[in-house]
């Protein structure tokens, strides 16, 4: 299996030039690397336009609604998404939770509603807790689905501590729990790695602590230091 590297933009550039420059320099950047999958998830607004440069990157969406279509004022649904040939949506990330207030049982919903679809969720957690906390969120005749909800999604681990901070997780205690989470659930699902990635600790995390990839955000702004690191990763 590839190495998967995803890049979150969040809410970055303020311009379409400037995403279609950054796009452009990571594009050129990544072209001959062949053991890598590389993901660029921008702002919505973005995802048409950046899409038509042609090249091997997938895209992915920053969050998606529980619903393909209906009366949901500044939703994006999954099959709107799958419709412009989006590959993977990131879900459940922290920021989300704390600005939008975003509930375990709608993170489970919009887990359900893309892989439904055909969409590579990838669920943010930042710790084993929070898999509990999906299984309460739905209802006790379902508890027992859970694994099976998880079947097609990825997992990425984002410690909060690590989020935006420049002080990432050690890579020994990344590592326990990218084990407990397997323990957790099924043990084939690919484990993502998030928070303060960079060049410098970019293959640690995949060669020692064993995850299958990594999920960056900041860093990815900076094409250079993007580049560096899916060559590190593609190293490992």
């Amino acid at each position: 299996m590839k190495k998967l590297i995803v890049a979150n933009w969040k809410c970055n550039p303020t311009t379409l030039k400037e995403a279609k420059l950054l796009f452009n320099s990571v594009k050129n950047g990544v072209k001959n690397i062949k053991n890598v999958e590389v993901v660029i998830c921008p702002p919505f607004i973005y995802l048409s336009n950046i899409q038509h440069l042609k090249s091997d990157i997938q895209f992915g969406a920053q969050d998606c609604f529980w619903e393909q279509n209906g009366a949901f004022t500044g939703e994006i649904s999954p099959s709107m998404l799958k419709d412009l040939g989006v590959d993977y949506v990131i879900i459940g990330h922290s920021e989300r939770r704390k600005y939008q207030q975003e509930k375990d049982s709608m993170i489970n919903k919009k887990i359900k509603a893309a892989l439904k679809i055909g969409l590579k969720p990838i669920l943010c957690i930042d710790k084993t807790s929070q898999i509990r906390k999906l299984q309460r969120s739905v209802k006790m005749n379902e508890v027992h689905r859970l694994k099976k909800d998880f079947w097609g999604a990825i997992i990425a681990y984002e410690p909060l501590f690590a989020i935006g901070t420049g002080k990432p997780c050690s890579v020994d205690k990344a590592k326990k729990m990218r084990i407990a989470i397997k323990k957790k659930l099924n043990k084939n699902i690919p484990i993502l790695y998030g928070g303060s990635v960079d060049s410098q600790n970019a293959r640690d995390y995949v060669k020692k602590a064993g995850f299958q990839g990594l999920l960056v955000g900041g860093a990815s702004l900076n094409a250079q230091e993007f580049i560096k690191i899916v060559k590190n990763v593609a190293k490992a």
